[in-house]
């Protein structure tokens, strides 16, 4: 079985990946170049890729900086010390993103003969981003019939969100049951030139309080 998996480099692309890896599919990585403000994801995409073995890893650059309206695609300050309980939808959604993502994959899927593809999109433990929901998700899978000749002569993709309904402390233990190294990934929205996390933005807070709760301790602040 192949599956196309969306590769960020972070924590969470990382075990779904791995997920869908120890589920016996030869895994087809993808890493969007999307403008954002930082290429350290990058990087950590990278080095997934290759603690994966993963069959192939495609970058394709898709520069969202043109079309704007987010704090990762522009010099706008990426919020910090966020209450994550607030109802708003922060400045660091980028605008449709994730409907651009999968469509890149469901595209690449078709070319490799894939009907699967993996996600690490969470609707617990997130910033109240609108296509992380799993409404977002199904509709998506229908789109994917109605919109490629593979769906349209009969094959039925399927997006794979194994995290879905996981907090991100449940995700955590899920990994290292797999023998993820965590150090490897990156998930801070802001990072300094070195590449150090910012310890402030939602990202860096929630990946904080799962390792916290996880009762281990994150590998990338031993570094």
């Amino acid at each position: 079985m192949r599956a196309v998996v969306l590769l960020s480099g972070g924590l969470d692309s990382y075990t779904a990946a791995a997920i869908a890896k120890a589920q016996r599919f030869t895994l087809f990585a993808l890493t969007v170049l999307y403008g954002q403000r930082h290429v350290r994801e990058v990087e950590a995409a990278r080095a997934v890729a290759r603690a994966l073995g993963v069959e192939r890893h495609l970058e394709v650059e898709v520069d969202l900086r043109a079309i704007g309206g987010s704090s990762l695609t522009s010099d706008t300050a990426v919020p910090r010390d966020r209450d994550l309980e607030a109802g708003d939808i922060p400045s660091t959604y980028v605008p449709a993103r994730n409907t651009i993502f999968l469509s890149l994959a469901l595209g690449w899927a078709e070319v490799v003969g894939a009907r699967d593809i993996v996600i690490g999109v969470n609707a617990l433990d997130y910033s109240g981003y609108p296509d992380c929901r799993p409404e977002f998700i199904a509709a998506f899978e229908r789109l994917a019939e109605l919109a490629t000749k593979a769906g349209v002569e009969g094959a039925r993709f399927r997006v794979h969100t194994p995290l879905l309904t996981l907090g991100k402390a449940e995700i955590i233990r899920r990994g290292l049951e797999l023998n993820l190294d965590y150090g490897l990934t990156h998930s801070c929205y802001d990072p300094s030139p070195s590449g150090q996390p910012c310890g402030a933005c939602d990202s860096c807070v929630l990946r904080a309080k799962g390792f916290r709760e996880a009762g281990v301790p994150d590998p990338v602040l031993l570094g």
